[in-house]
């Protein structure tokens, strides 16, 4: 990688949040939260919105190889972290550790089933989502970013949301089957009233980066 190469630099940056938020979202997912008083939601979905403008901007400058690559390296992170953690859970903590086996248990050990779902879901969403956003994207050409980012979310998030939360959810049997499909429908149009919600700031993401990239243009001009 070129330091001095800006359309580098912007990879760097992005793949950088890309990851953290992938990570950190798996990490605090153990902690369940209501939204409206009317669904059950981890708490990790709070940082899927900046996940799909994420992806829908390396999409849109870096192409599906890209997304791509930068998924499985997400992938073999997530997986790692995984691993650590199944590492840590069975290490046994000292009589005067602050926080005790069973603690440490409860909120990574319901981590682990959020992580393995994650890791086929991301993985399967992301994939679906880089050839649905190729799909809009030959419809409009460079034109309605919108609606190839909406597009693209609307569907890959479906397979997302239900995939992650029944493993997550249901195969430990935190939930039903029915709190499973109330919660995961609830979910998932909560993300895309998020995703709608965030067009704004694709937009804007566009808009910076492109002026960034034209400096480097005008640099070597």
């Amino acid at each position: 990688m070129n330091f001095s190469n800006r359309k580098d630099i912007v990879f760097l940056v992005l793949a950088g949040f890309f990851i953290t938020n992938a990570i950190i979202a798996e990490l605090i997912g153990g902690k369940l939260i209501q939204f409206f008083g009317l669904f059950t939601q981890s708490i990790g979905i709070i940082l899927w919105p900046i996940i799909f403008i994420l992806t829908d901007l390396i999409n849109e400058h870096f192409g599906k190889d890209g997304v791509k690559k930068l998924t499985y390296i997400t992938v073999g992170l997530i997986s790692f972290a995984f691993i650590v953690l199944s590492i840590a859970i069975n290490i046994p903590a000292t009589s005067f550790s602050p926080v005790n086996n069973e603690v440490f248990k409860t909120v990574f050990g319901q981590s682990q089933w959020i992580i393995v779902g994650s890791i086929i879901a991301f993985l399967i969403s992301q994939l679906v989502d880089v050839y649905m956003f190729l799909f809009f994207k030959k419809i409009t050409g460079n034109k309605f970013i919108w609606l190839r980012a909406t597009g693209s979310t609307l569907i890959s998030q479906l397979v997302d949301t239900f995939v992650v939360q029944y493993i997550a959810f249901v195969l430990p049997a935190k939930w039903t089957f029915n709190e499973f499909m109330t919660n995961a429908s609830y979910g998932y149009v909560f993300k895309l009233f998020i995703a709608i919600a965030l067009i704004p700031l694709i937009y804007i993401g566009h808009f910076f980066i492109n002026k960034f990239l034209e400096k480097s243009k005008t640099v070597r001009n």
